[in-house]
C-alpha cells in the first residue's frame, strides 16, 4: 500500500499521525494532542505503515508531536484494558513486539531521521526519539523514564540498550532507578539531544539539518546510513530488546498472580 500516492497531505488511512512532504523531506507528526500524543496500538500501526514504506525519494524523515508535548509515553488506559482482558500478558507481549519493530524501522530507515522535541518526552516517547539519528529539543523540554515506579520493566521499543549505547550504563542506571525528570541541558550533556534551542526556533533547527541532508545523493546517503548503523552495533552492549514484549508480559502476569494470592 502506498500511503503517499495522493500528494503531500496526510494519507486518509492514518488516524493518529499527520504527514506532509516537502521535496525530499517527509514530516511525520504524532497527532493526538488531547492525550499528550500517548502511544496507542493505532499509533504504532500508523507509524509502522509510514516508516515501512516512505516515498522512495525520501532522504529525511522528521518526527514531531502536536501540541505542548512531544509524547507522554504509552497510553495507560489502553495498557490496563489489555491486562484486564488477559492477565497472562499476551496482549502486552504482542504490543511490545510491535513497538520494537517500529523503533527498529526508524533506526534502520535509509533516510536520516530527525526528532523534534518540545514539552515532555516520557517513556515510550523517549524510545521513539532515541530511535532517530538526530534529536533537537526546546530548551524547556524535559525527559523521564517512569516505568519502574509504575511497576513495569524499562522494556519498550529497545529503549534501554539504545539509551545505554548513547549515554553510558552508569548514568542510565541512575535515570532508570530513580525515574527522575531531567531537562534539556542535561539531555544535551548526556547526548540524548545533539542540539537545544528556544522552542520558537525548533523548526529552523530542523531545517538546518534537513536542507543539506536533502541535497545528498540518495545512494551515498543510504550506504552511509547503513555504515553508521553497522559500525555502531558492535559498540553496543548485548541487545536483548527482542525480548521486550516477553519481559513486559512476564512482569504483568507475575503482578496479577501476586494480587490474586494476596486477595485469596
Amino acid at each position: 500500500m502506498n500511503l503517499f500516492s495522493g500528494g503531500g497531505d496526510t494519507a486518509p488511512d492514518l488516524k493518529t499521525l499527520r504527514t506532509r512532504r516537502v521535496g525530499h523531506v517527509l514530516y511525520v507528526e504524532l497527532h493526538s494532542p488531547a492525550t499528550g500524543n500517548a502511544v496507542t496500538e493505532p499509533m504504532l500501526d500508523d507509524l509502522y505503515a509510514v516508516f515501512s514504506a516512505p516515498p522512495p525519494e525520501t532522504r529525511v524523515l522528521v518526527l514531531s508531536g502536536a501540541g505542548e508535548d512531544f509524547c507522554l509515553g504509552g497510553d495507560r488506559g489502553e495498557f490496563a484494558s489489555m491486562v484486564d482482558l488477559d492477565p497472562t500478558g499476551s496482549g502486552v507481549r504482542v504490543s511490545g513486539d510491535k513497538a520494537r519493530r517500529v523503533c527498529e524501522l526508524i533506526t534502520g530507515s535509509p533516510a536520516v531521521t530527525i526528532a523534534r522535541l518540545q514539552g515532555k518526552t516520557i517513556g515510550a516517547g523517549l524510545a521513539l526519539a532515541l530511535a532517530c539519528d538526530l534529536r533537537v529539543g526546546a530548551d524547556t523540554a524535559t525527559f523521564r523514564l517512569p516505568e519502574l515506579a509504575l511497576g513495569l520493566p524499562t522494556a519498550w521499543g529497545g529503549v534501554l540498550p539504545r539509551l545505554i549505547h548513547e549515554v553510558g550504563a552508569a548514568r542510565v542506571r541512575e535515570l532508570v532507578l530513580t525515574g527522575r525528570s531531567f531537562g534539556a541541558a542535561e539531555a544535551h550533556a548526556l547526548s540524548v539531544l545533539q542540539r537545544i534551542v528556544p522552542e520558537g526556533e525548533l523548526d529552523e533547527a530542523v531545517e538546518y539539518w534537513a536542507k543539506p541532508v536533502g541535497r545528498r545523493p540518495t545512494a551515498a546517503l543510504r550506504v552511509t546510513k547503513a555504515l553508521l548503523h553497522s559500525y555502531g552495533a558492535p559498540t553496543r552492549l548485548a541487545d536483548p530488546s527482542v525480548l521486550d514484549g516477553e519481559l513486559m508480559a512476564s512482569v504483568v502476569a507475575a503482578a496479577h498472580y501476586e494480587r490474586e494470592r494476596a486477595e485469596g
